[in-house]
């Protein structure tokens, strides 16, 4: 079975973001990138399954600037077996990016479709749903366990009640949760191995695929600054206080 791993190329979580003093959007300048989280897990357990043999080929796909090769080389480094880069310099809208995702599986007949349950720069959580929707597949989200059997996949998911455990017959599109797997560090000689690994080159015009946006962002702005706590005394100044406040 060929497992195919969207990637998305964002603001390293550890960095702040900042908007634009246009308010237009996030500035990116100079700012450190890295592939998004929830795609780092989604990729390590798409190697996983290969190595229990449940999986024969890992397919890293990425929709984005040039420089969204080396998200794609990390993803080749943990294991991916060949890449494909579709070269956008717009940031594209989840329709839009499900619409080329669809487009891809109609080229490479994967016999799953493993993301991220959302990109932390968006936080949509739209893509997986809309994909699967497209494709007329099941689809499984928020998978904290995935076990393959034969044409079918069992998939645990976190809800708000506790875990819920789904059936879903392959091929199919699931999206991973943040407590699937902890993703590997990606060796010396793996990284090294990934530099001659095939990344092929596409546009998005190579697909025919209408991205063009539906959304129109008004304006992006900070949270607000919190206020700064005070301390009490006691026990009873703070009962006193919350009582005035009209939380007790």
């Amino acid at each position: 079975m060929k497992v195919l791993v969207p990637v998305k190329r964002v603001i390293d979580y550890n960095v702040k973001a900042r908007v634009k003093a246009d308010q237009t959007g996030v500035d990116l300048a100079n700012v450190k990138m890295s592939m998004n989280p929830f795609c780092e897990i989604a990729v390590e357990e798409a190697v996983r399954l290969k190595e229990k043999g449940a999986a024969t080929e890992v397919v890293i796909v990425s929709i984005g600037p040039a420089q969204a090769q080396e998200t794609i080389r990390t993803a080749l480094a943990m294991g991916g077996d060949r890449g494909i880069l579709i070269t956008s310099d717009a940031d594209l809208e989840p329709l839009a990016v499900a619409k080329l995702l669809k487009a891809v599986v109609a080229e490479e007949q994967p016999g799953l479709v493993l993301m991220g349950k959302q990109a932390i720069d968006g936080d949509n959580n739209a893509v997986g749903q809309m994909l699967s929707a497209l494709l007329d597949w099941p689809q499984a989200t928020y998978a904290s366990a995935i076990e393959i059997s034969g044409s079918a996949a069992k998939v645990t998911r976190e809800v708000d009640g506790g875990l819920q455990t789904l059936d879903v017959d392959l091929p199919a599109v699931i999206t991973a949760d943040l407590r699937l797997n902890e993703p590997r560090y990606a060796s010396l000689p793996n990284i090294m191995k990934a530099k001659k690994k095939e990344i092929a080159q596409k546009t998005v015009a190579d697909y025919g695929v209408d991205v063009a946006p539906r959304l129109t962002v008004v304006k992006v702005t900070e949270p607000p600054k919190r206020s700064a706590g005070i301390k009490v005394e006691s026990a009873a100044d703070l009962v006193s206080k919350l009582t005035t406040a009209g939380v007790l």
